[in-house]
């Protein structure tokens, strides 16, 4: 098939970022032909049904969707192999694809992945990397296979990771390369060599846990700032627990260097500029915060009314 030719794709994708994704292919030459999502979940204080964005934003262009529970089931993949599509496309899905569904489409299925692979296959590759203070990251236009996120690359594109980068704002970065990066793909798709992964390489993006977001302050200024970053804005990092969590929605490094041998998490200064709190090594300057039952607020906004209870040699906790 060649690249100029328009495509009739199947998208399956789920969240916020797919939608993206799915948003810049329909002006395109190419024919979205149906939409794959997860089914309608449960969301917000009244728990009613919600569809997810990729839903939305098919309804708003009458594409036809297809939310099964399961791909395993032989009578989802014949409706899927009926639609006899060129390419599947698929973002975040969120489900299991079986080997009859990924032969289905005659080119196959492609993935939009949100790291430069093998590094961070798995679930949250945007939150690992700035975790582990990754320098660069980027997108990986993958041919899809059994494996997870095995499958052979067929386009890259990097963008760096910045020091005040927070996973929304690299999202947002990532989500914009990542449609530039598909386009380029589906282009030039008659041409493009296919390049083996090296396993040996490879590295897992393990899904967020709740409880990784919790600080001690006995780890380095550095690990803590890239907490702050990497959580905001799910879980968010936060010090103490249950009703009395303080969550942590911004902070910079101060220093590297230890300058005193006050116990991690003592306050060290407290002003509208930032609270800057001791570290195992060096100091870490907290500048937004959400107090119990409370706002997210800057610290400027937090030390005009509630200054006592930051004062200099307390515990932050």
């Amino acid at each position: 098939m060649k690249s100029s030719q328009p495509l009739k794709i199947i998208f399956a994708g789920t969240p916020e970022f797919a939608a993206h994704i799915l948003q810049a292919l329909i002006p395109s030459q190419h024919n979205i032909i149906a939409v794959y999502t997860q089914p309608d979940r449960p969301a917000g204080r009244g728990r009613k049904l919600s569809a997810s964005p990729v839903k939305q934003l098919a309804e708003q262009h009458q594409i036809p969707i297809y939310q099964p529970l399961t791909l395993r089931d032989e009578q989802e993949q014949k409706k899927l192999a009926e639609l006899q599509a060129d390419l599947m496309i698929v973002v975040a899905y969120g489900l299991i694809l079986p080997k009859p569904v990924l032969e289905a489409p005659k080119l196959g299925c492609l993935n939009v992945h949100a790291s430069l692979l093998p590094r961070w296959r798995g679930a949250a590759p945007i939150q690992r990397a700035i975790l582990a203070g990754d320098s660069e990251t980027g997108i990986t236009i993958m041919q899809m296979d059994e494996g997870l996120d095995t499958g052979a690359m067929l386009y890259k594109l990097a963008c760096p990771i910045l020091p005040d980068d927070t996973s929304e704002i690299l999202h947002d970065r990532l989500v914009d390369l990542g449609a530039k990066a598909l386009m380029h793909t589906l282009n030039h798709i008659s041409d493009i060599q296919p390049e083996q992964q090296n396993n040996n390489l490879a590295t897992y993006a393990h899904k967020i846990k709740k409880e990784e977001a919790h600080i001690d302050w006995s780890e380095p200024a550095q690990a803590i700032a890239r907490k702050v970053h990497a959580f905001n804005p799910w879980p968010v990092a936060f010090v103490g627990g249950g009703d009395s969590a303080i969550r942590i929605w911004e902070a910079n490094v101060l220093s590297n260097e230890n300058k005193s041998n006050l116990t991690p998490g003592t306050i060290v200064e407290a002003s509208a500029h930032g609270i800057d709190i001791a570290t195992a090594k060096g100091v870490i300057r907290l500048q937004k915060l959400q107090l119990p039952g409370g706002r997210v607020l800057s610290v400027a906004d937090i030390m005009n009314s509630r200054k006592s209870e930051f004062t200099v040699g307390k515990i932050f906790s």
